[in-house]
C-alpha cells in the first residue's frame, strides 16, 4: 500500500493521477492483480473520466454543482455541505484492473482526483494493488 499526496489549486478541480499511480503499480512489481485507487477525505473522490477534452471535465464539474449548489440554504453548519454531496455522488475509490504490470485502463480513460473544496495542499491517496 502506498500513500500519495498533492496540493489543488481551485475550489472544484480534476487532477489526472493517472502517470502517479502507474508508477506505483510498476513500483510495486505485482504483474496481474487489481489496483484500488481511494482518497479518506469526505470531501474529495477518486474517478474514472474521459482524458482528452479538459472542457468535458469543466462540464462535469459545473454539472455537480447544479446538482450541489454552493448558493443553496442547507441545513448542516459551515460552507463545504455541497463539497460532501458531490463526494458521495462520486466515490472516493475506483479499483483498476492490472495486466502485466500496467494499469488496464480504456483507450480514452484517466484516473482522476476530484477536489470539491479547495484549495488545499496534502490532499491523500493511497494506492493498493493486489494479486
Amino acid at each position: 500500500m502506498t500513500r500519495l499526496t498533492l496540493d489543488t489549486n481551485y475550489k472544484t478541480e480534476m487532477v489526472d493521477i493517472t502517470e502517479a499511480v502507474a508508477e506505483e503499480v510498476m513500483k510495486l512489481g505485482i504483474r496481474d492483480g487489481l489496483c484500488t485507487v481511494f482518497t479518506p477525505h469526505t470531501t474529495a473522490s477518486v474517478v474514472l473520466f474521459e482524458k482528452t477534452d479538459p472542457k468535458l471535465r469543466r462540464d462535469f464539474l459545473a454539472s455537480l454543482s447544479r446538482i450541489a449548489p454552493a448558493e443553496m440554504n442547507y441545513e448542516s453548519d459551515g460552507d463545504n455541505t455541497p463539497a460532501h454531496i458531490k463526494s458521495t455522488l462520486c466515490g472516493p475509490r475506483i479499483v483498476v484492473p492490472v495486466k502485466d504490470g500496467q494499469l488496464y485502463l480504456g483507450e480514452w480513460q484517466a484516473i482522476f482526483f476530484c477536489e470539491f473544496d479547495g484549495p488545499r495542499q496534502g490532499r491523500e491517496y493511497i494506492i493498493q494493488v493486489i494479486q
